[in-house]
Protein backbone atom coordinates (compact mmCIF):
# COMPACT_ATOMS: atom_id res chain seq x y z
CA UNK A 1 0.00 0.00 0.00
CA UNK A 2 2.91 2.40 -0.05
CA UNK A 3 2.81 4.66 -3.13
CA UNK A 4 6.59 5.03 -3.64
CA UNK A 5 7.63 1.57 -3.19
CA UNK A 6 4.76 0.58 -5.69
CA UNK A 7 6.42 3.11 -8.63
CA UNK A 8 9.64 3.00 -7.50
CA UNK A 9 12.15 5.64 -7.15
CA UNK A 10 11.12 8.16 -9.30
CA UNK A 11 8.80 6.21 -10.82
CA UNK A 12 5.80 7.07 -13.45
CA UNK A 13 2.25 6.25 -12.86
CA UNK A 14 2.25 5.10 -16.95
CA UNK A 15 5.34 2.62 -15.65
CA UNK A 16 5.06 1.63 -12.02
CA UNK A 17 7.93 -0.38 -11.07
CA UNK A 18 6.03 -3.03 -9.73
CA UNK A 19 4.55 -3.65 -13.04
CA UNK A 20 8.22 -2.88 -15.18
CA UNK A 21 9.35 -5.68 -13.02
CA UNK A 22 6.71 -7.73 -12.21
CA UNK A 23 6.97 -8.27 -8.62
CA UNK A 24 4.82 -6.49 -5.75
CA UNK A 25 7.02 -5.20 -2.43
CA UNK A 26 4.19 -5.73 -0.19
CA UNK A 27 4.90 -2.85 1.44
CA UNK A 28 1.86 -1.16 3.70
CA UNK A 29 1.81 2.75 4.06
CA UNK A 30 -0.20 3.95 7.28
CA UNK A 31 -0.86 7.92 6.73
CA UNK A 32 1.63 8.57 3.93
CA UNK A 33 1.05 8.08 0.55
CA UNK A 34 -0.72 5.34 -0.08
CA UNK A 35 -2.69 2.84 -3.14
CA UNK A 36 -4.26 -0.25 -3.17
CA UNK A 37 -2.43 -2.66 -5.30
CA UNK A 38 -3.37 -6.07 -6.03
CA UNK A 39 -1.01 -8.44 -8.09
CA UNK A 40 -2.68 -11.54 -9.80
CA UNK A 41 -1.11 -13.72 -12.24
CA UNK A 42 -3.75 -14.73 -14.92
CA UNK A 43 -3.18 -17.08 -17.73
CA UNK A 44 -5.78 -17.34 -20.87
CA UNK A 45 -6.13 -19.32 -23.58
CA UNK A 46 -6.81 -17.69 -26.71
CA UNK A 47 -10.69 -16.46 -26.44
CA UNK A 48 -10.84 -17.19 -22.37
CA UNK A 49 -12.43 -14.43 -20.37
CA UNK A 50 -11.90 -14.37 -16.57
CA UNK A 51 -13.16 -11.88 -13.99
CA UNK A 52 -12.38 -10.95 -10.85
CA UNK A 53 -14.19 -8.53 -8.74
CA UNK A 54 -12.39 -6.56 -5.44
CA UNK A 55 -14.07 -5.79 -2.70
CA UNK A 56 -12.90 -3.44 -0.07
CA UNK A 57 -15.33 -3.38 2.91
CA UNK A 58 -15.31 -2.75 6.85
CA UNK A 59 -17.91 -5.10 9.43
CA UNK A 60 -17.56 -4.26 13.32
CA UNK A 61 -18.50 -7.44 15.57
CA UNK A 62 -20.15 -6.37 18.79
CA UNK A 63 -18.01 -7.05 21.60
CA UNK A 64 -19.63 -10.08 22.85
CA UNK A 65 -19.49 -11.16 18.83
CA UNK A 66 -16.44 -10.64 18.33
CA UNK A 67 -14.68 -14.22 18.69
CA UNK A 68 -15.47 -17.70 17.88
CA UNK A 69 -15.20 -19.81 21.16
CA UNK A 70 -13.02 -18.49 23.63
CA UNK A 71 -11.35 -15.06 22.94
CA UNK A 72 -7.82 -15.94 23.87
CA UNK A 73 -7.97 -18.60 21.02
CA UNK A 74 -8.36 -15.41 18.72
CA UNK A 75 -10.64 -16.64 16.38
CA UNK A 76 -12.36 -13.89 14.73
CA UNK A 77 -15.89 -14.19 13.78
CA UNK A 78 -16.04 -13.70 9.70
CA UNK A 79 -19.96 -14.53 9.53
CA UNK A 80 -20.42 -11.11 9.09
CA UNK A 81 -17.93 -10.13 7.31
CA UNK A 82 -18.43 -13.17 4.72
CA UNK A 83 -22.44 -11.97 4.84
CA UNK A 84 -21.23 -8.70 3.46
CA UNK A 85 -18.80 -10.37 0.75
CA UNK A 86 -21.27 -12.44 -0.65
CA UNK A 87 -23.62 -9.58 -1.94
CA UNK A 88 -20.44 -8.97 -4.36
CA UNK A 89 -19.10 -12.00 -4.84
CA UNK A 90 -20.38 -12.63 -8.56
CA UNK A 91 -20.30 -10.06 -11.83
CA UNK A 92 -24.14 -9.82 -11.64
CA UNK A 93 -24.35 -8.89 -8.25
CA UNK A 94 -20.90 -6.27 -8.30
CA UNK A 95 -22.98 -4.98 -11.64
CA UNK A 96 -26.74 -4.48 -10.10
CA UNK A 97 -24.62 -2.75 -7.04
CA UNK A 98 -22.54 -0.48 -9.58
CA UNK A 99 -25.85 0.39 -11.04
CA UNK A 100 -27.68 1.01 -7.98
CA UNK A 101 -24.93 3.50 -6.89
CA UNK A 102 -25.29 5.13 -10.24
CA UNK A 103 -29.07 5.36 -9.94
CA UNK A 104 -28.48 7.23 -6.70
CA UNK A 105 -26.14 9.90 -8.09
CA UNK A 106 -28.20 9.90 -10.67
CA UNK A 107 -31.65 10.95 -8.52
CA UNK A 108 -29.44 12.88 -6.38
CA UNK A 109 -27.52 15.61 -8.54
CA UNK A 110 -31.17 16.00 -10.75
CA UNK A 111 -32.90 18.36 -8.62
CA UNK A 112 -30.41 20.95 -10.35
CA UNK A 113 -28.91 20.96 -13.84
CA UNK A 114 -27.64 23.52 -16.56
CA UNK A 115 -27.32 22.71 -20.03
CA UNK A 116 -25.06 25.49 -21.74
CA UNK A 117 -23.04 25.48 -24.98
CA UNK A 118 -20.07 24.78 -22.68
CA UNK A 119 -19.31 21.16 -21.83
CA UNK A 120 -16.81 21.37 -18.96
CA UNK A 121 -19.38 23.94 -17.13
CA UNK A 122 -22.15 21.75 -17.35
CA UNK A 123 -20.03 19.18 -16.46
CA UNK A 124 -18.44 21.39 -13.20
CA UNK A 125 -21.51 22.30 -12.12
CA UNK A 126 -24.36 18.95 -12.62
CA UNK A 127 -21.44 16.67 -11.15
CA UNK A 128 -18.36 17.84 -9.83
CA UNK A 129 -19.66 20.66 -7.38
CA UNK A 130 -23.00 19.43 -6.54
CA UNK A 131 -21.12 15.99 -5.50
CA UNK A 132 -18.34 18.38 -3.86
CA UNK A 133 -21.45 19.32 -1.74
CA UNK A 134 -21.70 16.24 -0.78
CA UNK A 135 -19.00 14.95 0.44
CA UNK A 136 -18.34 17.86 2.43
CA UNK A 137 -21.66 17.57 4.00
CA UNK A 138 -20.81 13.54 4.86
CA UNK A 139 -17.34 14.19 6.08
CA UNK A 140 -17.86 18.04 7.20
CA UNK A 141 -14.78 19.16 5.31
CA UNK A 142 -12.37 16.80 5.93
CA UNK A 143 -11.60 13.16 6.94
CA UNK A 144 -9.67 14.27 9.73
CA UNK A 145 -10.10 13.36 13.54
CA UNK A 146 -10.60 16.88 14.37
CA UNK A 147 -13.51 17.22 11.56
CA UNK A 148 -14.56 13.50 12.22
CA UNK A 149 -15.78 14.58 15.89
CA UNK A 150 -12.55 12.72 17.51
CA UNK A 151 -10.90 15.70 17.52
CA UNK A 152 -12.77 19.04 18.09
CA UNK A 153 -15.97 18.13 16.42
CA UNK A 154 -17.65 20.23 13.73
CA UNK A 155 -17.80 23.42 13.57
CA UNK A 156 -21.11 25.87 13.72
CA UNK A 157 -19.95 28.37 11.52
CA UNK A 158 -18.40 25.59 9.05
CA UNK A 159 -21.57 23.36 8.98
CA UNK A 160 -23.95 26.09 8.57
CA UNK A 161 -21.78 28.04 5.53
CA UNK A 162 -21.65 24.10 4.11
CA UNK A 163 -25.82 23.47 3.92
CA UNK A 164 -25.97 26.57 1.59
CA UNK A 165 -24.69 23.89 -0.99
CA UNK A 166 -25.86 20.29 -0.02
CA UNK A 167 -29.55 21.84 1.18
CA UNK A 168 -31.19 21.43 -2.74
CA UNK A 169 -29.68 17.70 -2.25
CA UNK A 170 -31.06 16.83 0.62
CA UNK A 171 -33.60 18.96 2.35
CA UNK A 172 -34.38 16.03 4.83
CA UNK A 173 -30.78 16.28 6.15
CA UNK A 174 -30.63 19.91 5.51
CA UNK A 175 -33.18 19.98 7.86
CA UNK A 176 -31.88 17.82 10.58
CA UNK A 177 -28.50 19.38 10.53
CA UNK A 178 -29.94 22.72 11.34
CA UNK A 179 -31.65 21.37 14.49
CA UNK A 180 -28.62 20.12 15.68
CA UNK A 181 -26.56 23.24 14.94
CA UNK A 182 -29.25 25.17 16.69
CA UNK A 183 -29.19 23.04 19.57
CA UNK A 184 -25.79 24.22 20.52
CA UNK A 185 -26.42 28.10 20.79
CA UNK A 186 -26.38 29.75 23.73
CA UNK A 187 -29.50 31.68 25.34
CA UNK A 188 -27.66 34.93 24.60
CA UNK A 189 -27.63 34.18 20.92
CA UNK A 190 -23.89 33.14 20.58
CA UNK A 191 -23.06 29.78 20.02
CA UNK A 192 -20.52 27.13 20.52
CA UNK A 193 -17.50 27.39 17.73
CA UNK A 194 -17.56 23.45 17.53
CA UNK A 195 -19.78 20.61 18.44
CA UNK A 196 -19.59 17.07 18.80
CA UNK A 197 -21.70 15.33 15.68
CA UNK A 198 -22.10 11.98 17.88
CA UNK A 199 -22.79 13.34 20.97
CA UNK A 200 -24.47 16.52 19.68
CA UNK A 201 -23.04 18.57 22.78
CA UNK A 202 -21.20 21.52 22.08
CA UNK A 203 -17.02 21.53 22.75
CA UNK A 204 -16.10 24.53 25.04
CA UNK A 205 -12.38 23.64 25.00
CA UNK A 206 -11.59 24.68 21.90
CA UNK A 207 -13.09 28.14 22.90
CA UNK A 208 -15.94 29.91 21.38
CA UNK A 209 -16.79 33.63 21.79
CA UNK A 210 -16.85 34.20 17.49
CA UNK A 211 -19.09 36.82 17.24
CA UNK A 212 -20.04 36.12 13.25
CA UNK A 213 -21.50 32.46 14.59
CA UNK A 214 -24.73 33.26 15.24
CA UNK A 215 -25.72 35.09 12.09
CA UNK A 216 -24.59 32.04 10.08
CA UNK A 217 -27.64 30.50 11.66
CA UNK A 218 -30.01 32.86 10.18
CA UNK A 219 -28.17 31.91 7.05
CA UNK A 220 -28.92 28.79 7.11
CA UNK A 221 -32.13 28.43 8.35
CA UNK A 222 -33.28 31.23 5.57
CA UNK A 223 -31.43 29.07 2.50
CA UNK A 224 -33.76 25.91 3.84
CA UNK A 225 -36.95 28.41 3.78
CA UNK A 226 -36.12 29.78 0.28
CA UNK A 227 -35.81 25.86 -1.03
CA UNK A 228 -38.37 23.97 0.54
CA UNK A 229 -40.72 26.53 2.04
CA UNK A 230 -41.23 24.82 4.94
CA UNK A 231 -42.04 26.87 7.70
CA UNK A 232 -42.40 24.04 10.34
CA UNK A 233 -39.43 24.27 11.18
CA UNK A 234 -39.13 27.50 12.96
CA UNK A 235 -41.68 25.86 15.41
CA UNK A 236 -39.40 22.94 16.09
CA UNK A 237 -38.59 23.18 19.87
CA UNK A 238 -34.71 23.41 19.64
CA UNK A 239 -32.62 23.33 22.89
CA UNK A 240 -30.39 26.00 24.22
CA UNK A 241 -26.62 25.04 25.09
CA UNK A 242 -27.44 20.97 24.56
CA UNK A 243 -30.15 21.00 27.32
CA UNK A 244 -33.47 20.40 26.64
CA UNK A 245 -35.00 22.31 30.13
CA UNK A 246 -33.83 25.20 27.94
CA UNK A 247 -35.79 24.57 24.55
CA UNK A 248 -37.76 27.45 22.29
CA UNK A 249 -38.83 27.21 18.93
CA UNK A 250 -36.08 27.80 16.47
CA UNK A 251 -37.43 30.82 15.46
CA UNK A 252 -36.43 32.16 18.77
CA UNK A 253 -32.83 30.86 18.47
CA UNK A 254 -33.08 33.16 14.71
CA UNK A 255 -33.99 36.06 16.94
CA UNK A 256 -31.63 35.91 19.33
CA UNK A 257 -28.89 35.65 17.24
CA UNK A 258 -30.02 38.67 15.82
CA UNK A 259 -30.64 40.32 19.10
CA UNK A 260 -26.72 38.91 20.02
CA UNK A 261 -25.11 40.88 16.57
CA UNK A 262 -27.71 44.03 17.42
CA UNK A 263 -26.51 43.91 20.54
CA UNK A 264 -22.64 43.39 20.67
CA UNK A 265 -21.34 47.16 18.47
CA UNK A 266 -18.02 48.89 19.12
CA UNK A 267 -17.05 52.51 19.18
CA UNK A 268 -18.37 53.06 15.78
CA UNK A 269 -21.70 50.92 15.91
CA UNK A 270 -19.66 48.50 13.76
CA UNK A 271 -20.28 44.29 15.18
CA UNK A 272 -17.72 43.73 17.47
CA UNK A 273 -15.14 40.73 16.49
CA UNK A 274 -15.05 38.93 19.89
CA UNK A 275 -12.40 36.18 19.84
CA UNK A 276 -12.45 36.11 15.57
CA UNK A 277 -15.30 37.25 13.05
CA UNK A 278 -15.60 35.27 10.01
CA UNK A 279 -11.76 35.62 8.47
CA UNK A 280 -10.21 33.69 11.65
CA UNK A 281 -7.09 35.58 10.91
CA UNK A 282 -8.58 39.02 11.88
CA UNK A 283 -8.19 37.79 15.38
CA UNK A 284 -8.11 41.37 17.03
CA UNK A 285 -8.86 40.79 20.58
CA UNK A 286 -6.64 37.93 21.04
CA UNK A 287 -3.61 38.18 22.64
CA UNK A 288 -0.81 35.60 24.78
CA UNK A 289 2.67 36.00 26.04
CA UNK A 290 2.66 32.30 25.25
CA UNK A 291 4.89 31.76 21.76
CA UNK A 292 2.28 29.70 19.54
CA UNK A 293 -0.82 29.74 21.78
CA UNK A 294 -3.64 29.42 19.40
CA UNK A 295 -5.71 32.29 18.78
CA UNK A 296 -8.77 30.20 19.75
CA UNK A 297 -8.13 28.70 23.41
CA UNK A 298 -6.83 32.85 24.33
CA UNK A 299 -8.03 36.08 24.54
CA UNK A 300 -10.46 38.47 25.54
CA UNK A 301 -13.09 37.06 23.61
CA UNK A 302 -15.70 39.53 24.10
CA UNK A 303 -13.07 42.04 23.78
CA UNK A 304 -11.98 45.92 24.38
CA UNK A 305 -13.13 47.66 20.72
CA UNK A 306 -12.10 45.74 17.74
CA UNK A 307 -14.81 45.82 14.85
CA UNK A 308 -15.38 43.92 12.12
CA UNK A 309 -16.49 44.98 8.81
CA UNK A 310 -16.78 41.96 7.64
CA UNK A 311 -19.43 40.66 10.32
CA UNK A 312 -21.24 43.99 9.46
CA UNK A 313 -21.68 42.92 6.17
CA UNK A 314 -23.10 39.85 6.98
CA UNK A 315 -25.40 41.82 9.29
CA UNK A 316 -27.05 44.09 6.44
CA UNK A 317 -26.65 40.78 4.66
CA UNK A 318 -28.47 37.86 6.62
CA UNK A 319 -30.43 41.06 8.43
CA UNK A 320 -32.76 41.14 5.28
CA UNK A 321 -33.84 37.69 5.77
CA UNK A 322 -34.36 37.76 9.70
CA UNK A 323 -36.69 40.89 8.43
CA UNK A 324 -38.46 38.80 5.35
CA UNK A 325 -38.76 35.64 7.94
CA UNK A 326 -40.17 37.60 10.42
CA UNK A 327 -42.77 38.71 8.02
CA UNK A 328 -43.78 36.02 6.49
CA UNK A 329 -44.61 34.89 10.15
CA UNK A 330 -46.62 38.47 10.41
CA UNK A 331 -44.85 39.65 12.51
CA UNK A 332 -44.31 43.32 10.99
CA UNK A 333 -43.17 45.23 13.95
CA UNK A 334 -40.39 42.99 14.61
CA UNK A 335 -39.64 42.99 11.26
CA UNK A 336 -39.41 47.29 10.85
CA UNK A 337 -37.47 46.99 13.93
CA UNK A 338 -35.01 44.93 12.41
CA UNK A 339 -35.12 46.81 9.10
CA UNK A 340 -34.38 50.04 11.49
CA UNK A 341 -31.00 48.85 12.85
CA UNK A 342 -29.80 46.94 9.11
CA UNK A 343 -30.43 50.44 8.17
CA UNK A 344 -27.89 52.10 11.10
CA UNK A 345 -25.38 49.68 10.21
CA UNK A 346 -25.37 50.35 6.43
CA UNK A 347 -24.79 53.63 7.79
CA UNK A 348 -21.86 52.86 9.91
CA UNK A 349 -20.08 50.90 7.02
CA UNK A 350 -20.51 54.13 5.07
CA UNK A 351 -19.61 56.68 7.71
CA UNK A 352 -16.53 54.62 9.25
CA UNK A 353 -16.21 51.35 6.99
CA UNK A 354 -15.39 53.02 4.04
CA UNK A 355 -12.57 55.53 3.66
CA UNK A 356 -12.98 57.17 0.33
CA UNK A 357 -10.99 54.58 -1.56
CA UNK A 358 -11.57 51.24 -0.11
CA UNK A 359 -13.30 49.52 2.54
CA UNK A 360 -11.66 48.73 5.81
CA UNK A 361 -10.85 45.35 7.20
CA UNK A 362 -11.65 46.32 10.64
CA UNK A 363 -10.88 48.57 13.59
CA UNK A 364 -8.11 46.97 16.20
CA UNK A 365 -8.30 46.63 19.86
CA UNK A 366 -6.99 49.92 19.74
CA UNK A 367 -9.79 51.83 18.04
CA UNK A 368 -7.03 51.78 14.77
CA UNK A 369 -7.99 51.50 11.18
CA UNK A 370 -7.06 48.30 9.52
CA UNK A 371 -6.85 47.66 5.66
CA UNK A 372 -7.07 51.34 4.58
CA UNK A 373 -5.21 53.64 3.19
CA UNK A 374 -4.58 55.50 6.37
CA UNK A 375 -2.50 52.68 7.58
CA UNK A 376 0.10 49.74 7.03
CA UNK A 377 -1.69 47.50 5.78
CA UNK A 378 -1.58 46.90 2.58
CA UNK A 379 0.28 49.98 1.47
CA UNK A 380 3.13 49.09 -1.16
Amino acid sequence: TDRDSFLGAYGENSAPSVVVNDQSKNSVASGWAPVGSHHLKVALEPGEEKTYIFVLGYVENPVNEKWVGRAEDGIINRAPADALLARFDTTEKADAALAELKAYWDKLLGHFSISSSEEKLDRMVNIWHQYQCMVTFNMSRSASYYESGIGRGMGFRDSCQDLLGFVHLIPERARERILDIAATQFEDGSAYHQYQPLTKQGNLDIGSGFNDDPLWLIAAVAAYLKETGDYSILDEMVAFDCHMEKAAPLFEHLRRSFEYSRTHLGPHKLPLIGRADWNDCLNLNCFSLTPGESFQTTGASDGPVAESVFIAGMYVRYGHDYSAICRHLHLDAEADEADRHINDMIHAVIDYGWDGEWFLRAYDAAGEKVGSHECNEGQI
